[in-house]
């Protein structure tokens, strides 16, 4: 077998060490066709998780950020959460996915007791009202479609009915009861890039739902060592780029109470070489974490999986119009990411957000 191969080798000009530089023949990336028609237009706003800045952070200081993501006239607004559906699934195997349930998916037992829909059922249900909706609708009915997306896994959207509802008609009714009322006033107060900053544009852009294009169900196996893992992980980010990257985020919490604080803190998470430092300080440090049993591979694995997952999503909802104007809002660490997969792809055209984010006057 070995003198075949390497008759072969001589033969064919090949070898074992010339076999591991091969390229691929097709590179979508590389291509400069467009589709007939309007372009899908994304945008990319890499943002800090809001709950986690510091106290001396307040919601209504993203009023300038909304104003300018308006401003943009977005058509459809990804964010960063599980879907209802996705979820669903999730529940189905608690074994598996209890942890990520209790973090990232939304509780539904007391909009599935009022409205009696299960999370398939509502979701078909939102779906239904949407393609019937009146371009001015009863505010009832903007109400009861509250009530839908809250039992559908969807309460990012059931916030963006309850913003576009006049104030004097935001109360409970039959379908929005009391308890369900009282679950969107708090959603409206919390702080986070979901609930106030992309239920607001959506709002104010006439939109009528968010997508939520999170996948939390990537499963690795069980690991052999959960506390090995993470010491091996922690010790992989102890590096000259993550010091630098940990100065520059206390700088800019520092800031925020500056005029213009928080915009210049989504500038630098915005910039062009913020994905390059990320990636130095957390993902390829952990592809050099040199444990026998490759847990920085495993973490890099689940990382790369989670985000071709949420791109995919998002080509979906692209593909449900042509000529979308998508507006993602997503950890700043995703923005790589997302950017490089979606810049595979014909049928999408990036375009900078860094200029909606300039210092000027509000």
């Amino acid at each position: 077998m070995r003198l075949g191969l390497l008759f072969i080798c001589l033969v064919f000009g090949a070898s074992p060490v010339l076999a591991q530089d091969y390229h691929q023949a097709f590179d979508p990336g590389e291509l400069d066709d467009r589709p007939v028609g309007t372009p899908n237009d994304v945008t990319v706003l890499g943002t800090p998780h809001l709950s986690q800045l510091p106290n001396s952070f307040r919601v209504e200081m993203v009023h300038p950020l909304i104003s300018r993501l308006v401003e943009w006239a977005p058509t459809a607004i990804a964010v960063e959460n599980n879907s209802g559906l996705l979820c669903d699934k999730m529940r189905r195997m608690p074994e598996r996915y209890e942890q990520a349930i209790e973090s990232y998916c939304f509780d539904v037992s007391i909009a599935s007791s009022v409205t009696g829909l299960d999370v398939p059922t509502a979701n078909t249900k939102a779906e239904t009202m949407l393609t019937e909706l009146q371009d001015d609708p009863p505010p009832g009915t903007r109400r009861e479609l509250a009530a839908v997306f809250l039992a559908a896994g969807e309460p990012g959207s059931a916030l963006v009915q309850w913003l576009r509802l006049p104030e004097q008609e935001r109360h409970a009714d039959v379908n929005l009861t009391e308890d369900l009322v009282s679950l969107l006033k708090q959603r409206a107060t919390r702080k986070n890039e979901t609930d106030a900053v992309a239920a607001r544009v959506a709002a104010a852009s006439g939109l009528e739902r968010l997508w939520s294009v999170d996948d939390q169900s990537t499963y690795m196996g069980e690991l052999p060592d959960e506390d090995a893992f993470g010491a091996a992980i922690m010790e992989a980010w102890e590096n000259p780029a993550t010091k630098a990257q940990s100065e520059e985020a206390e700088a800019l919490a520092a800031g925020l109470n500056q005029p213009g604080g928080l915009l210049a803190m989504y500038r630098a998470y915005n910039s062009p070489s913020y994905a390059a430092i990320k990636y130095r300080s957390d993902f390829g440090a952990a592809l050099a974490e040199p444990s026998p049993e490759g847990y920085g591979r495993r973490y890099v694995a689940y990382w790369e999986t989670r985000n071709l997952r949420m791109v995919a999503n998002m080509r979906e909802v692209l593909g449900r119009q042509t000529g979308t104007r998508m507006l993602a809002i997503v950890g700043a660490s995703h923005k790589g990411y997302y950017e490089a997969y979606l810049a595979q792809m014909r049928d999408v055209t990036l375009v900078d957000v860094l200029p909606l984010l300039e210092n000027k006057a509000d």
